[in-house]
């Protein structure tokens, strides 16, 4: 080989060594670039834990429940004896995940999210089944899309679906009414602000003489079991009495009208039988 011929085909490789270089520096740009304007799906980093957590009755569960008995006493509420001897029945159905998603921390136009957490009621409108079904069905339809973080049996069993930490898309166009004004977050640009960003959703059974009609205005009601689970569930939460509301009350669409029938009164005695003030709480106040 020439000298000639060597230097050239020394320079070819030098130039591909090259040319390489600067393919793996401009995609390392262009992934640095891609990561910058992501947006970011961050969930809540601190209000979900007010909401009430899963409690389930087993030898497995009984140090975490009493470890979780105990952080409570920090807060505003703490339960009681009654609490701890009411033992519901529970189930754990795993919905679809189109019909849940994340907390995030900014809305659509970037602005942060600091909601406090809010409680909303609801009823099922048919059976338990019926709605467990549609949760575990799969949605494209972001306007069909729908869940509840909890179900609550008409004998009282409790039915985790969605973990708290997540979003359940419990109600559509909504909007929470506080002593500090209107309060709604809108995170998709396609459908209306609501309350799910924030919003713990809870939904009781219909009984069998209120399913089926939309329109309906009231029912035979909930039944003692219903009750007792939902004052239990809620126990666990440090959400105070004026954030807990129902699906009607926070409805901007002038469709929803449940719970039907729901006696808001004998709900809070109950609550207040499982939980109460702190008085270590009611003392710094």
């Amino acid at each position: 080989m020439s000298f000639r011929d060597w230097v050239t085909r020394v320079l070819i490789i030098s130039l591909m060594f090259t040319a390489l270089s600067v393919a793996l520096l401009a995609g390392k740009i262009n992934q640095s670039q891609i990561t910058t304007i992501t947006p970011s799906n961050q969930e809540i980093s601190t209000n979900w834990s007010e909401y009430p957590q899963a409690q389930l009755q087993s030898s497995k569960n009984q140090d975490k429940q009493s470890s979780d008995k105990t952080q409570q006493t920090a807060g505003r509420y703490r339960t009681t004896q009654a609490f701890a001897r009411y033992q519901p029945r529970y189930e754990i159905a795993a919905i679809d995940p189109s019909n849940y998603g994340d907390r995030y921390t900014k809305d659509i136009n970037g602005v942060p999210i600091n909601n406090q957490p809010i409680i909303v009621l609801h009823e099922t409108g048919y059976s338990a089944t019926s709605a467990i079904n549609f949760f575990q069905t799969p949605h494209t339809d972001e306007s069909v899309q729908a869940s509840y973080h909890t179900l609550i049996k008409l004998d009282g069993t409790v039915v985790y679906l969605v973990p708290p930490e997540k979003r359940a898309f419990g109600a559509a166009n909504s909007v929470f009414e506080s002593v500090n004004g209107a309060e709604t977050v809108q995170t998709n640009r396609g459908l209306p602000p609501s309350v799910n960003n924030f919003a713990y959703h809870v939904s009781l059974e219909t009984p069998p003489d209120g399913r089926g009609d939309n329109y309906i205005k009231a029912h035979s009601g909930y039944t003692q079991e219903q009750y007792h689970s939902l004052a239990w569930l809620i126990a666990q939460s440090q959400i105070p009495e004026y954030r807990i509301t129902t699906h009607q009350e926070v409805d901007r669409s002038n469709q929803r009208i449940d719970p039907v029938s729901f006696d808001f009164e004998k709900f809070l005695n109950l609550l207040n039988t499982y939980r109460q003030i702190n008085p270590v709480y009611r003392a710094q106040g």
